[in-house]
């Protein structure tokens, strides 16, 4: 190695080491000092991210908890039904990213924070623009704050005002606490649910659901810029308030999204036309009461989703509102209707109007106890056609009659005499009703109802008895509808499922073919105002009963059609009775215009064929049985009934009617002179038997005089010994002849008063007046009454035994 190489090698060892001041030995290389500094930096991020997660759990985010949020509950199709707000009158309606039309998300984006998808939180560059244009003007010229930070401000707000520095730089620290704990999805999610929108509203939807009155997943590119340019200043751009400065502020964020090239030039010129509408700023209040109890129900939710239909919702309570304004006032009403294929309520209406304080319309009488009057008829007579008691002509008597102490009567007092199932459930009689219901069982008829979701409430210390079926007892809206939906679901009543994830609760109340008899007979009951349960034009037949409980305190009216199951409560909350107003004029005529306001749906129209185990038969009065080719005379009348298969029950035997007894009276008679003959006769006869067929004692007054004959024993012939079958009491009016004609004496009083009594038994007498009871008598006592109606009238005295007189009077006008 040459001399001048070895010189190069040692000055460059010189350059690439150091003497240390202790040893003079060589250090570290350059190499070495950079780890040095690594390390401290390491050590410093290290010590920076300490002091950081310190800060973090010592001034931890306030991120909502969820537990004060306030809620809102929807309709099925996810229009707001009502908004709660939280501890402080705030209401809002969540929403995540993807539920919110992207066009807002644009003009959001776009005209707060371009950038917001790269930042770390604060935007330095616009920071240091903000910063100059405030030192140059002396004011703010345009924001710095990221959305980030607009979030930090909304969850953490400043407490002198966010345009200081300290707030800008307390804003930036919990906007970098935003981005390390949350995505940017939750962050922007965030923004969505809580931006403010001026007064109580908060969330881009509440605000879209008050401004414009639809969802925010919905809006125009007008409507977007509106919404993204509010929470800028909530209070001053107000489009309820200030439409006109909205307006302005908005089509600024037009231009922006233009000049942006995010919208075409097309799209903003075309958004400009639309105006900036002034409306009303409502919380939305549909279905208040269903509202109020499924957030009672369902505390901790945000979102309560409900099954309700908004337009039919919306719909029927302006109905609802129109129909009973002109009723007296504290008058009330609930509707329901309920979806028959799935059981979800449609339509939920609980009072008038939920505000008016005179009308008690904070109370929902959707779930109010009630009488029910004489809506459970249906069921009872559904009942006993399962149990083969009847079927849809059995003969009842529509006379009075006593139960034990119980002595019902009509709701017009008046009485129809012998009577067809079927018609005794339309006109919806109460004698005949009683009966079926004392020969079923108060008690399981009950647990009947109960099984299938009818809980009967009774006054303390009462048990089930004869007065349930005629509203003694106390029964829910929501129950009856769930229950009458039973006629068009084969029997099976079901609970009413409010929300979609309601389970399905359903019971069996009657069989498919004890259902299809009842709806039947419903169907076959005429509209008001028509003579044929349905018309040419297609509407859908509708099941439908009424009812009216004592005292005119409850008014109802029921119906089933194919798709649907409509309930209608009329009265007073406060169960003061309401003079005049019953079922069939206050609740039908709503029932039937609620069932054509009803979307149609195929079927509806038509009648559902007859199940296989339902079978159309004739039948004769008075037995019930089919008519018997070798006893022709027994059939005094014929009918056609519906009835189960293999079940044709006879004639309800008679109850202590001694002097009739309904059923087939077998004897013997002389071949000859067709006179009865007993047991014991002096002379030697030729004898045959003889059969007639006997009517219901308490019918007797109604029958005509063929019938009554053809029911008549013969008599007995002369030489036989009495057989204790002549007929028993003969009763007679006594105080006025049959055929009279009564005048008011001139100068007397305008009422004819008279003093009649009837002779021949020592029963309970009742007496009625063109078939209605006027009162009542004991044996032979004096029964007095006012005969001052003009006309023609039939006086008709009626023993508990089965005994009548009759007679016919007329009053001169």
């Amino acid at each position: 190695m040459s001399r001048r190489e070895e010189a190069s090698i040692e000055r460059l060892q010189q350059h690439m080491t150091i003497k240390t001041p202790s040893t003079g030995t060589l250090a570290t290389t350059g190499l070495s000092r950079w780890r040095r500094r690594c390390l401290k930096a390491t050590f410093a991020a290290l010590l920076l991210l300490i002091v950081a997660m310190l800060l973090d759990l010592a001034f931890p985010l306030p991120l909502p908890d969820g537990r004060d949020t306030g809620a809102v509950v929807v309709a099925a199709d996810g229009t707001p039904l009502r908004a709660f707000a939280d501890s402080e009158g705030i209401w809002r309606y969540p929403v995540e990213v993807e539920e919110v039309s992207p066009l807002y998300i644009d003009a959001l984006l776009g005209y707060e924070d371009r950038w917001f998808n790269r930042h770390p939180g604060f935007n330095p560059v616009s920071l240091l623009r903000a910063g100059w244009q405030w030192l140059r003007h002396g004011r703010v010229v345009s924001g710095g704050s990221t959305l980030t930070m607009q979030v930090a401000r909304i969850l953490d707000p400043p407490a002198g005002g966010s345009r200081t520095p300290w707030a800008k730089t307390r804003q930036i620290l919990r906007a970098l606490q935003l981005e390390a704990r949350l995505s940017k999805r939750q962050i922007l999610t965030l923004y969505l649910n809580h931006a403010p929108f001026g007064g109580t509203i908060e969330g881009v939807e509440a605000a879209s659901w008050a401004y414009l009155g639809k969802s925010s997943s919905h809006l125009s590119h007008a409507e977007a810029a509106l919404l993204a340019v509010l929470p800028q200043a909530p209070s001053r751009l107000r489009p309820d308030r200030e439409p006109e400065v909205a307006q302005i502020s908005r089509d600024k964020v037009l231009e922006r999204m233009a000049t942006l090239g995010t919208w075409s030039r097309a799209e903003v010129d075309d958004a400009r036309i639309e105006t900036v509408v002034s409306r009303s700023l409502e919380p939305p209040r549909h279905a208040a009461l269903l509202a109020r109890r499924l957030r009672h129900a369902y505390r901790h939710e945000r979102q309560i989703d409900t099954t309700l239909d908004i337009d039919l919702q919306r719909t029927l309570e302006d109905r609802v509102a129109r129909y009973f304004s002109d009723l007296p006032e504290r008058t009330s009403a609930a509707l329901l209707v309920i979806d028959n294929a799935t059981m979800e309520a449609r339509a939920y209406v609980g009072s008038v109007e939920f505000g008016d304080a005179a009308r008690l319309g904070h109370v929902d009488m959707v779930r109010a106890w009630r009488s029910p009057g004489s809506t459970l008829k249906p069921f009872l007579y559904g009942l006993a056609i399962d149990d083969g008691l009847i079927h849809s002509e059995s003969l009842l008597v529509d006379a009075p009659q006593a139960f034990g102490d119980y002595r019902p009567g009509n709701f017009d007092a008046a009485f129809n005499g012998p009577v067809g199932v079927a018609t005794a459930l339309r006109l919806s009689l109460n004698v005949p009703a009683v009966d079926v219901l004392d020969r079923v069982g108060p008690t399981r008829f009950s647990a009947r109802l109960a099984h299938a979701g009818i809980e009967l409430q009774w006054p303390r210390g009462a048990s089930p008895n004869l007065a349930m079926i005629l509203g003694g007892t106390g029964a829910r809206l929501e129950d009856l509808v769930g229950t009458y939906a039973a006629l068009n679901r084969d029997g099976l009543a079901g609970r009413v499922r409010y929300r979609p994830e309601d389970p399905v609760a359903e019971r069996r109340l009657l069989s498919p073919g004890a259902a299809w008899i009842v709806r039947e007979i419903l169907e076959n009951n005429p509209r008001p105002g028509t003579t044929d349960s349905f018309d040419a034009s297609g509407r859908a037949r509708v099941a439908w009963k009424t009812g009216t409980s004592f005292g005119f305190r409850d008014a109802w009216a029921l119906g089933s059609t194919r798709s649907y199951t409509v309930g209608v409560w009329v009265g007073r909350p406060d169960g003061t009775p309401l003079p005049g107003q019953y079922g069939a004029i206050t609740a039908l005529p709503l029932l039937f215009e609620v069932i054509n306001t009803l979307p149609a749906r195929r079927g509806d129209a038509a009648a559902s064929p007859t199940p296989a185990e339902v079978v159309q038969i004739d039948i004769c009065w008075p037995l019930g049985l089919p008519p018997d080719s070798n006893a022709p005379a027994l059939c005094q009348q014929r009918r056609e009934a519906w009835a189960l298969k293999d079940m044709l029950p006879p004639t309800f035997a008679e109850r202590g009617a001694r002097l009739w007894n309904a059923g087939i009276a077998r004897f013997e008679v002389d071949a000859r002179t067709g006179e009865r003959l007993s047991a014991e006769c002096s002379r030697p006869h030729v004898r045959k038997p003889a059969q007639v067929a006997r009517w219901p004692a308490l019918a007797s007054p109604w029958l005509t005089r063929a019938q009554r004959e053809a029911s008549r024993l013969p008599p007995l012939a002369a030489d036989c010994v009495a057989d204790g079958r002549e007929g028993g009491e003969a009763l007679r009016i006594e105080g006025i002849n049959d055929r009279t004609t009564l005048a008011v004496p001139p100068g007397g009083k305008r009422e004819l008063r008279l003093f009649v009594r009837a002779v021949g038994s020592e029963a309970r007498i009742r007496w009625l007046l063109d078939g209605r009871l006027i009162g009542e008598s004991q044996g032979s006592g004096r029964f007095e009454h006012d005969f001052s109606r003009a006309g023609t009238h039939t006086l008709t005295a009626l023993a508990d035994t089965g005994a009548w007189a009759s007679i016919d009077f007329r009053v001169m006008p």
